[in-house]
This record gives structure tokens, C-alpha cells and sequence, in this order.
């Protein structure tokens, strides 16, 4: 069975093929006249011309699986690559210096005197070029020595430690798969509670600690948080309510929050 290293070497690779594709789809929507004046003499310029996605129906799933892959694995140069796409703010005029991708998506451009061209959507290929190395440099620290594969190993233990969840409630033992998956969803949080440099001043804090500090800085939106927080609950009951027993539809719920955290949560 392939194991989390595998599956994010997998999806950097197609991001990576796919990123090339954008990048020469988006050299060509700005320079078309040139590569269409190649392709009625040669066909293989045609055949590639034809195969390129258009920018604007495909960047905005690559950018969205970039980014997720980034903060998983290259967090410090988030911030980074969702720069070169964000439009900055405040920005009084527009030009070459600050025209970004998400104006390209738009179809801007801007010129003086009628004319003159201040700046157009070819403005956005050096934007795109580093989020590709951004992108790129995540590659290289699969190779590298220093590479931490601990988040990605946890990851591996965590979708064990579900599946045998899962096998409990089949046999009816709800109060410990619900343990199971409430220990799963307080180390996953610790974890992200690191990656963003959040710390806790409680010796042993619980999932609740961990929901409100993760809200107070921000990392939480409220739907997310008031998902956790039933998800707290719900472990609380498997693991410390005596007055009744955790319902199976309760557990599950338990079990498929947690899954979906781990995967989507870092």
C-alpha cells in the first residue's frame, strides 16, 4: 500500500506537469500571433497549440491544489506563492510592478492615451513562473536529507488508527472507537497548533484547548470551529459520560469529522 509520501509525490508530479502546460497556455494567450504564424507550417506547433488548456478554466484547480500542498509541506512560502496571485491592497493605479495573476484571470489591462500600453496580461508570466518555483522547491525537499516526513508518517498512523475505528463500531464497540478517534483528532490539532507557531501554556490541553487557541489566531474560521467543538463533544461522551451511551450515527460522525480534519486541517 502506497504510503502518504508517495501519494504527495504523486500529486506534486501531475501539479507540476500541469503548471507546465499553464505557463506555456499562458505564453501563448499573450503571444499568439508569433506561435499561430509557426503553426501553418508546422504541425507539431499546431498539435501543441491545440492541447493547451485555457488558463482561465484550469489555473484556478491547479492553484487550489498547489496551495494546499504548499502549506503541507512548504509553509514558510505560502504566503509567497499566494502573493504572486493576489491583487495587492491598497493599490491606487495599476502597472507592471503590481499586476498580479488574478488580474490576468480578469482579462486587464491598462493604457494611456488610448494607445498606450501600460501594462497587459503578459505582466502576470513572472508571477506564475515563481509560484512554479515555489512549487518546484517543494519537490526538492523530498530530496533532500533535512526533509521532516514526520507530519507525513503521523499522517500514515492517523488513517490506521481510523480504519481501526471504523472496525470497532461494525462489532459494536462505540466508546472505544470514539476514544480511538478523539486521541487522532487532539494530536492532529497539536500538530497544526505547531506548523502555525501556536503555543499553549497548559500541560496536557484537550481538543477544546486546542479548538479555541486555533480560533483566537485566526487558523480557525467559526463553521470549522464549531464543527471541532461537536466533534469534542461527542468524544467526551464516549469517553466520560456515564449517564448514556454514545448512539453509532454519533460515533461515525465522530470518526468522519476527524478523517476529514486530518486531510484538509494544517
Amino acid at each position: 500500500m502506497n504510503n502518504n509520501l508517495d501519494k504527495y509525490k504523486k500529486d506534486l508530479e501531475k501539479l507540476i506537469a500541469k503548471g507546465n502546460k499553464l505557463h506555456m497556455a499562458m505564453q501563448y494567450e499573450c503571444y499568439s500571433d508569433d506561435s499561430d504564424e509557426a503553426a501553418k507550417t508546422d504541425e507539431k506547433i499546431a498539435k501543441i497549440i491545440k492541447s493547451l488548456p485555457k488558463v482561465n478554466d484550469e489555473y484556478q484547480a491547479w492553484y487550489s491544489e498547489a496551495k494546499v500542498l504548499i502549506k503541507q509541506l512548504l509553509p514558510d512560502r505560502l504566503n509567497d506563492f499566494t502573493r504572486h496571485y493576489e491583487k495587492p491592497k491598497p493599490r491606487k493605479d495599476i502597472d507592471f510592478e503590481n499586476y498580479r495573476i488574478e488580474d490576468y484571470l480578469q482579462g486587464l489591462h491598462v493604457t494611456r492615451g488610448g494607445s498606450h500600453i501600460v501594462v497587459d496580461k503578459s505582466a502576470a508570466i513572472p508571477h506564475f513562473k515563481q509560484q512554479q518555483a515555489i512549487l518546484n522547491a517543494v519537490s526538492l525537499r523530498f530530496e533532500s536529507t533535512l526533509f521532516d516526513i514526520k507530519q507525513l508518517v503521523q499522517a500514515d498512523l492517523f488513517d490506521s488508527e481510523l480504519e481501526t475505528a471504523r472496525e470497532l463500531i461494525k462489532h459494536g464497540f462505540l466508546r472505544g472507537a470514539g476514544a480511538i478517534s478523539g486521541v487522532v483528532l487532539e494530536k492532529h490539532l497539536a500538530q497544526v497548533a505547531v506548523n502555525h507557531n501556536v503555543k499553549t501554556r497548559k500541560k496536557n490541553p484537550t481538543i477544546n484547548d486546542f479548538n479555541e487557541l486555533l480560533k483566537n489566531e485566526g487558523i480557525l474560521d467559526v463553521p470549522p470551529w464549531r464543527q471541532i467543538q461537536r466533534l469534542g463533544d461527542i468524544r467526551n461522551l464516549c469517553d466520560h459520560n456515564k449517564e448514556r451511551e454514545p448512539t453509532k450515527e454519533e460515533v461515525e460522525e465522530l470518526v468522519d469529522g476527524v478523517e476529514k480534519f486530518t486531510k484538509t486541517l494544517f
